[in-house]
């Protein structure tokens, strides 16, 4: 259903000026978090995606890796205005763990949400993130350990 591709000269502008949606307080700009991507470059260790649906770029997303720690850090998702309630936010975060779960390269996930963000939290919390108790910022650290346990069949 979807899939990421890198940022590029291609699809730049697209995602630099994609609307968030009306009165978002809860997610920083893409421009805003492709300027943080730049300035944390020479770490080699965060990664801003654009999200598409087929040949449209749907959302934009940001991730970061600690592998000291065997850690995948969701930094952000963003789904632009227009493509909001279709699935795309919770497609995105799927596929994130479904990726760091084969990579075989983490141990856990972890990303900040902010406790009024409530579409998001439920997204988070329905893919089996969990509170830590941590706040940072005025924002919840949530923790998905992985491998994530494998459900018997039913045959």
């Amino acid at each position: 259903m979807i899939h990421f591709e890198k940022i590029t000269e291609d699809n730049f502008d697209g995602i630099v000026h994609m609307k968030r949606p009306e009165k978002e307080r809860f997610v920083a700009s893409n421009a805003y978090s492709l300027a943080q991507a730049w300035l944390y470059r020479e770490a080699g260790d965060v990664y801003p995606f654009a999200i598409y649906r087929e040949e449209k770029p749907v959302g934009f997303m940001m991730l970061d890796e600690d592998l000291e720690e065997r850690c995948l850090v969701i930094w952000r998702i963003m789904i632009s205005e227009e493509h909001r309630k279709q699935g795309y936010g919770t497609c995105a975060v799927e596929q994130i763990i479904r990726m760091a779960e084969e990579s075989g390269k983490y141990d856990f996930l972890i990303l900040n949400c902010h406790p009024e963000n409530t579409v998001a939290m439920h997204v988070y919390e329905k893919a089996g993130f969990r509170a830590t108790g941590e706040v940072e910022r005025d924002e919840i650290v949530m923790r998905l350990d992985l491998p994530l346990e494998k459900k018997p069949q039913d045959g």
